[in-house]
């Protein structure tokens, strides 16, 4: 389904806009509807729509190169290596942890919140919600820091420190890029997709209800 979305994005114009209805045939699907052929058009006339937009990831390199890529869940950075990693975080140009040291950090959309986000601990967000989720994974130190909530105009820089000793990872969804030095995110307005469920299955819905999933 993840894959089928980044398709649709990679159509390169935001004004066509294809509605996606997905049916889970496997075992999560959180962004699918149940899984019937009955009625089938009639459900998707009376699906309700909800519009995602992407992260924008853009990466650099120890050898300086650029690598981008869009994410609808998250953009996540682990070490590469046995030790930690060693991040420096910045908020619209403002340092606002100094180093974090820790196995990862990930930055996720409403609609990524419910996953690899919520394994890590970080908060569960409204899928209307104007808001990003920064959560770090397995942190060490600052020991009580459990990440932060954004507002979605927010651009969020990861500054690798000692790079070469400490090497770092990068994974825009299903896109990877290794050895990295820095890396920029921000929501891109530009560009986004159109999720269609059935009613009383929309993901508002099902957000909410896995808040209250133990």
């Amino acid at each position: 389904m993840l894959q089928t979305l980044h398709n649709t994005m990679n159509l390169g114009n935001m004004d066509l806009n294809i509605p996606v209805y997905g049916m889970n045939f496997g075992s999560i699907g959180f962004l699918m509807n149940t899984y019937s052929e009955d009625d089938l058009h009639a459900r998707i006339n009376n699906a309700k729509a909800n519009s995602i937009h992407p992260l924008k990831m853009q990466a650099t390199d120890e050898n300086g190169d650029t690598h981008t890529a869009l994410a609808l869940n998250e953009v996540s950075l682990f070490r590469s290596s046995s030790q930690a990693a060693k991040i420096e975080i910045f908020v619209d140009g403002k340092s606002r942890i100094s180093e974090l040291i820790c196995d990862g950090v990930l930055l996720a959309t409403p609609a990524g919140s419910t996953a690899y986000n919520l394994s890590a601990h970080g908060p569960i967000l409204p899928i209307d919600s104007p808001l990003l989720a920064l959560t770090p994974i397995s942190p060490f130190r600052p020991r009580r820091w459990r990440g932060a909530i954004l507002p979605n105009s927010a651009t969020v820089q990861f500054s690798i420190l000692k790079p070469q000793r400490r090497p770092v990872s990068v994974v825009a969804d299903n896109r990877q890029y290794s050895d990295v030095a820095q890396v920029t995110v921000k929501e891109d307005r530009t560009n986004k997709v159109t999720l269609l469920f059935d009613p009383g299955h929309s993901l508002e819905e099902r957000v909410l209800n896995e808040q209250f999933k133990f």
